[in-house]
């Protein structure tokens, strides 16, 4: 099992409190299903800022971090994430481990 790293992008915001209540129940469910999957659930971004190189890219919305067998599963996984039904998209990374027994 590897960690795969979510980086959220884009995605309309809910401008009503209800709005917001469902997306959050969205995201509660779509954690529900994911299960042992999710090693840290991670956050939403704030405001940032790039050191070097120029302005911010695409900016992101947040992320998580989940365990899956490989990357195809991952991406599986994203597959139900609740930013994509705003318009958003999640790109999958694999966080690849260097600590050498740290």
């Amino acid at each position: 099992m590897g960690k795969y790293v979510l980086a959220y992008q884009g995605g309309a915001m809910a401008e009503t409190p209800e709005e917001q209540d469902a997306v959050m129940a969205a995201w509660g469910a779509w954690f529900g299903a994911l299960g042992d999957a999710i090693v840290d659930g991670g956050a939403p971004f704030g405001a940032s800022a790039k050191v070097g190189g120029g302005p911010v890219g695409s900016a992101l919305a947040g992320y998580s971090i989940l365990e899956a067998a490989d990357l195809d599963a991952a991406v599986e996984l994203a597959e139900g994430c609740p930013v994509l039904s705003s318009g958003g998209s999640v790109d999958v990374y694999e966080a690849i481990d260097v600590s050498g027994g740290m």
